[in-house]
């Protein structure tokens, strides 16, 4: 599968995550029971996804010239990630994210961007070898837009396919051009209500927030709506795929590894149904782990949990 080129375009991150029983109110101070420090950044998750998925696969971006980023980008190539586009910006931090995770496994987070506002234009000029042979190239929002839009124009005009993640949603919703510039869209509850104003709690409200997205421009929405499972609408028709039986401890990460699962599955060649599925899996998948990069399921493991599905 290594002959499989994602390309993922976005941001880089050192997550610094405290656990709790509840998640504090505002003004509140409550007990901890541990923390950690891991690699994230929704572009380091995905292409860390991709990566333990057996796929080539390349990230372009910017960290600090710091001890973050060193931190970040030992991480990343020892999880096998081509970093050879991603540049230590002189003067800048690295990005970081603040997270709280409760007992049920939900989060609150707050992220700093640092280095990955620096990204633009030239980041995509720097890249464009590798922008054109993507099979599949995955976009967030915590780059700059401009250079997002601009890296998806190349591969696209190269043949490839562009996945983005609406994450985190914008305030005021996506400009049309955001939408146009992406074959997929693959927003969780949340920032699907932000977009289109309707939360997806059921497959009938998923159907409803799909085909808004749809109408905006873009040829397939994946709307990922976490423990309640994926509903799916695209040229190829519309469907569900329910949640897999896990035990989950922690849910950051998770909707990355899916979206690495989903281009990995992409760039073999599935059907959107199969790719959507195999995409799910790696998603619940995740939320049994630490958290973040660290949470990024082998290819194995994801074989494994699709074989006892279907049992």
């Amino acid at each position: 599968m290594n002959t499989l080129r994602i390309a993922v375009f976005g941001s880089v991150n050192i997550d610094v995550t405290a656990f709790c029983e509840r998640l504090p109110r505002p003004g509140e101070t409550v007990p901890g029971r541990g923390y950690s420090m891991t690699l994230g950044g929704k572009g380091a998750n995905q292409a860390v996804a991709a990566a333990r998925l057996g796929a080539q696969s390349s990230l372009i971006g910017r960290t600090g010239n710091d001890a973050f980023g060193g931190l970040a980008r030992e991480r990343l190539g020892a999880y096998g990630v081509d970093l050879d586009q991603l540049l230590a910006q002189p003067g800048a931090a690295t990005g970081v994210a603040v997270i709280n995770v409760d007992s049920q496994a939900e989060n609150a987070i707050v992220v700093i961007g640092g280095a990955n506002m620096t990204v633009d234009t030239t980041d995509v000029e720097r890249a464009l070898p590798i922008l054109t042979r993507a099979r599949v190239l995955l976009l967030q929002l915590e780059v700059p837009l401009a250079a997002t839009l601009e890296a998806s124009a190349r591969t696209r005009a190269a043949g490839g396919r562009v996945i983005l993640d609406p994450a985190p949603a914008p305030a005021g919703g996506l400009p049309s051009m955001a939408y146009a510039a992406a074959d997929l869209i693959t927003p969780n509850e949340t920032e699907t209500e932000a977009l289109v104003g309707v939360r997806p709690q059921t497959q009938a409200e998923a159907e409803i927030a799909a085909k808004r997205l749809l109408a905006r421009g873009v040829s397939t929405a994946v709307i990922k709506m976490g423990a309640a499972g994926v509903f799916y609408h695209g040229p190829e028709g519309a469907g569900f795929v329910p949640p897999f039986p896990v035990r989950a401890i922690n849910s950051v990460g998770a909707g990355d590894c899916f979206n690495g699962g989903l281009a990995v599955a992409l760039a073999q060649g599935l059907a959107l149904p199969d790719a959507v599925r195999f995409a799910a899996a790696c998603g619940a998948l995740a939320t049994t782990g630490p958290g973040g990069a660290a949470s990024a399921p082998a290819i194995a493991d994801v074989d494994d949990l699709l074989r006892r599905a279907a049992t």
